[in-house]
């Protein structure tokens, strides 16, 4: 076992008040209490171990959310109904109308909408910037600014992200530095390095069924607090309350998150070096050359890899399409969006989760019309799974 954050979800024991090893499923949306003055200090956040309503705190929330921070090595955690709802709440808990926010110009669509589109009604504004360009970001900083936003591995073009130095300017300017950890769990501990919140969609990676929708926030006592606090709190005043029957499924799940991610990353790995000899232009951090592999490997656990997600330019969204549709037929996995399935997910961003983005900013960021993200699913035999790919890029 080893000290890091990242794997410490395995020295927490979690289990039922009858000794089920499995945390009891908590499907009450109300608690009673034997005294009025408990119910009242539980509504203002003053008694320890109590529950008062599901939309506020529940058993089964609690038993993921505190493995989450566990995983994550921060204080506390709170899970969402979603992996937008992690990403909202947590931006409208740190910013109010008049404030200023820094973010990556390449980032998950519906980021990108919510900030480019939907925070103008509060009179919050955004710069996107090149984050990997640190003088950009300083650059992009004001006096009125109070979070600088970014994913680990950006989507779709997977830019890895500096966590420490990005810290060292949030933490040099007073404020935040939110950091969207979806696609790599377990390989990136974003709090380890500085960051002050880690967001997730859990609905990828750490469930890696997909069978549910859900997020998450990491983060301190105090931060947690505030987006729970009955008056002020952002998640507890918009609702955004995670069923219980599916918090207990996830936590199920995050308990071979270790061993999922490691297969995923050795079979992009190995996709990726086949698709590099074919001379098709791939983008893997995980390559040698790649501008984000050096970065990626500084901040890395390296047991877990390099992660599951790959993408390639097949240079027109016509030549996606074809490619896309020969690779579901032959069996390698489903033209689909999302990502951390146990099959293979392939898409072309800028006609799917990326399509919130305007083609002049897509030009901008330098995502071709032609890009394709695969998500490596956890194939036993994945030389069989390119055969079948060289099969179809062949007819191409």
């Amino acid at each position: 076992m080893t000290n890091d954050p990242s794997t410490k979800i395995f020295d927490l024991l979690q289990f039922g008040e009858y000794g089920d090893v499995n945390p009891s499923v908590c499907d009450s949306a109300t608690f009673t209490f034997m005294q009025a003055k408990t119910m009242m200090d539980t509504f203002h956040g003053e008694a320890e171990g109590c529950f008062l309503y599901s939309r506020h705190w529940n058993p089964s929330n609690k038993y993921l959310a505190d493995a989450l921070a566990a995983m994550e090595g921060t204080e506390s955690a709170w899970v969402t109904a979603s992996g937008m709802a992690a990403i909202t709440c947590s931006i409208l808990q740190i910013c109010s109308s008049g404030d200023h926010i820094v973010c990556s110009l390449t980032t998950y669509g519906g980021t990108f909408a919510f900030l480019f589109n939907y925070v103008k009604k509060f009179n919050i504004d955004v710069t996107f910037v090149d984050i990997t360009n640190l003088d950009l970001v300083r650059q992009a900083i004001r006096p009125e600014t109070k979070m600088i936003y970014t994913e680990s591995m950006t989507n779709p073009l997977l830019q890895i992200s500096d966590i420490p130095a990005l810290a060292a300017i949030a933490n040099e300017h007073d404020i935040k530095l939110v950091v969207d950890n979806t696609f790599t769990p377990m390989i990136v501990a974003p709090h380890k390095h500085g960051a002050h919140v880690v967001v997730y969609s859990m609905t990828k990676f750490i469930n890696g069924k997909n069978d549910c929708v859900a997020g998450a926030i990491c983060a301190s006592h105090e931060f947690i607090a505030s987006l729970c606090d009955v008056n002020a709190g952002t998640a507890m005043l918009l609702g955004p309350a995670l069923d219980p029957l599916r918090s207990s499924s996830i936590l199920k799940n995050l308990h071979t998150l270790h061993l999922r991610m490691k297969q995923h990353s050795k079979n992009a790995l190995f996709l990726a070096e086949k698709f590099k000899e074919t001379g098709v232009k791939i983008n893997y951090p995980g390559l040698p050359g790649n501008p984000g592999h050096e970065t990626l490997k500084a901040i890395m656990e390296a047991e877990f890899g390099f992660g599951g997600l790959i993408a390639i330019d097949m240079e027109t969204a016509e030549r996606a399409a074809r490619l896309m549709e020969m690779m579901e037929k032959a069996g390698v996995g489903y033209l689909a969006v999302s990502l951390g399935y146990f099959k293979t997910l392939f898409s072309n961003s800028g006609k799917s989760t990326s399509s919130e983005v305007p083609e002049e900013i897509q030009h901008e960021m330098g995502l071709s019309e032609g890009l394709v993200r695969f998500s490596v699913g956890l194939d036993n035999d994945i030389d069989n799974t390119w055969q079948k790919i060289r099969e179809c890029l062949g007819k191409m």
